[in-house]
């Protein structure tokens, strides 16, 4: 059993055959599906997959490329929509500072109250970093300090004091298709000393389908590929990888039911 913990099902680019793109999952062993929100005036069709599939659920949030909007920062907001049976996340959110869609303050307030919605609905914050990875440890670190929450760094390409410093904050990281490519060889080594409980995978999908699928569109069904590169990353059989990460996954995603 596998678990994407990561997917953008309701991106155009699945629209015109989702039953497929899920039944192709659920043959590869993939058991449990996280479609992830990130804008809210997009979240009901979010929700609707999540409900849709019964091996399927979702998050609320707003992405840092659309953190300057005028959703107004208020945890209150997500913290009611996440009382959904099928919302098990919050985020994504975070920072990117290599697009910079929206202003570097706008993310940073959108992340505080992220953290905050965590807090308060215990459920995981889904940290989205790109070049960003100093400032995002210290909002992280400033916010625990302010009071406990558990989360995940999602399609972890970032450098080892970044998966160190999740690691020291007690966050997991997340590993997509990147650990697959050729040019990859920092990020491997950063996760390489990762401990095997805060291990997770997923696609991202639609993006950074893994070899052997690079350049195609990415899906759920792929994250066996993924889930291989890691395991022989770590040193563990394919099935105790699936496993191992399986597990972590529901001790963090914890609404999530097990089969």
């Amino acid at each position: 059993m596998l678990v994407d913990s990561h997917c953008h099902l309701d991106f155009p680019e699945f629209a015109a055959e989702l039953d497929a793109v899920v039944a192709r999952a659920r043959a590869a062993g993939v058991a449990r599906m996280v479609t992830i929100g990130t804008r809210l005036d997009q979240f009901a069709g979010v929700r609707a997959i999540a409900e849709r599939f019964p091996d399927v659920y979702c998050s609320v949030g707003v992405h840092p490329h659309d953190a300057g909007g005028d959703w107004g920062y208020d945890p209150a907001t997500l913290i009611g929509l996440a009382r959904h049976d099928k919302v098990v996340g919050i985020g994504e959110t975070g920072l990117d500072y290599y697009y910079e869609h929206s202003p570097r303050e706008a993310q940073q307030r959108s992340f505080r109250a992220h953290i905050a919605a965590a807090r308060e609905t215990g459920l995981p914050l889904i940290v989205h970093t790109r070049d960003a990875e100093a400032d995002t440890l210290e909002i992280l670190a400033e916010e625990r300090a302010r009071g406990p929450f558990r989360g995940v760094i999602h399609c972890f390409s970032g450098s080892r004091a970044l998966a160190d410093g999740a690691v020291e904050l007690g966050l997991a990281v997340s590993l997509s298709g990147i650990v697959t490519f050729k040019k990859a060889d920092a990020v491997r080594a950063a996760v390489a000393a990762v401990p095997l409980d805060r291990l997770l995978v997923e696609t991202d999908a639609p993006y950074l389908a893994p070899v052997p699928h690079r350049g195609k569109r990415n899906e759920p069904a792929f994250v066996v590929h993924t889930a291989a590169a890691t395991a022989a990353l770590v040193g563990l059989e394919p099935a105790a990888l699936a496993a191992r990460t399986s597990a972590n996954f529901f001790a963090l995603f914890s609404k999530v039911p097990a089969p």
